[in-house]
């Protein structure tokens, strides 16, 4: 009787356990065939917004509503690779702000020229096409005092870009261990003075690049996209303006508290103020 029942259990169990296993696979099947499929609808978009962009480029002096209708169909797929797929591509964002640039939003050009600038930042093109975006801007602030000092004491940390200072920084680390191992040999007066200026570029541009990192990680610079933004000397419609005029599509900022509907900023020239949340965006997406 006993015997039987175990008996009887055990084929309920296996059977049980026949079809969990199936289950399992039947479902790691589908998450496995999912992947590609994810993989292959994104490259599909980012196929179809390039062949719009082409497309468009080619007639917009000839035929430039077309050329809009067509950058408009290249724009809204690659802001679904970006919002939707979770791409993070330096060249998508290029094109991106250059479509804005070309619709004239000079606020979400700026944005994705920065946020392009995160991927290849030595990109001579980029560069040129920020600057002229900037140059676009209606609100021209001074960059404040101490800034311009920075820039000026320390311009290979702002003038040159990650990768120059990276190439260099590995330039020096290397002559400073061949140098301090050729020193253990040679008492040399010259290995001694290679020795120091190598150890004192290692220093130099190392901390360059830790700071670089530090500061991608702490401050939150964002970019004002609404056309004008009353900004406010508190957290509400109810406080005063903080200007006598608004702010424009187009300025940068730097986050400093964030109270949901509305953001603390300061802007270039050292400014603070509230402006509504919405009203900007930042350029990290990781916020």
């Amino acid at each position: 009787m006993f015997q039987k029942i175990i008996k009887n259990n055990s084929a309920a169990l296996m059977k049980t356990g026949i079809v969990l296993v199936c289950l399992l696979l039947s479902l790691t099947g589908v998450v496995l065939a999912g992947e590609p499929s994810a993989e292959s609808e994104k490259k599909e978009l980012y196929s179809q917004g390039q062949e719009f962009f082409h497309q468009a480029t080619e007639i917009s002096a000839s035929n430039p509503e077309t050329a809009k209708d067509l950058y408009a169909k290249a724009l809204l797929r690659f802001n679904r690779l970006v919002e939707e797929g979770g791409v993070r591509n330096g060249k998508l964002f290029y094109n991106i702000g250059n479509i804005n640039f070309l619709f004239n939003d000079i606020g979400r050009a700026i944005l994705n020229y920065r946020r392009a600038e995160q991927y290849i930042p030595n990109d001579p093109n980029l560069a040129k096409n920020l600057a002229y975006a900037r140059n676009m801007r209606q609100d021209k602030l001074e960059i404040k005092d101490q800034k311009k000092i920075q820039q000026t004491l320390f311009f290979f940390h702002y003038d040159f870009g990650t990768k120059t200072r990276l190439i260099l920084f590995g330039i020096a680390y290397v002559f400073f261990w061949i140098f301090a191992g050729i020193k253990i040999f040679l008492q040399r007066p010259f290995t001694i003075w290679v020795l120091t200026i190598s150890l004192f570029f290692t220093l130099l541009f190392g901390t360059s690049l830790y700071a670089e990192q530090y500061q991608s990680t702490r401050n939150l610079e964002g970019v004002i996209l609404g056309p004008e933004v009353i900004a406010r000397q508190g957290d509400a419609k109810s406080y005063q303006p903080s200007f006598e005029n608004p702010l424009h599509a187009g300025t940068e900022f730097m986050l400093l508290e964030d109270r949901g509907a509305w953001w603390q900023i300061e802007l270039p020239d050292g400014r603070n103020c509230w402006i509504p949340s919405g009203s900007g965006a930042l350029v990290r997406l990781d916020y």
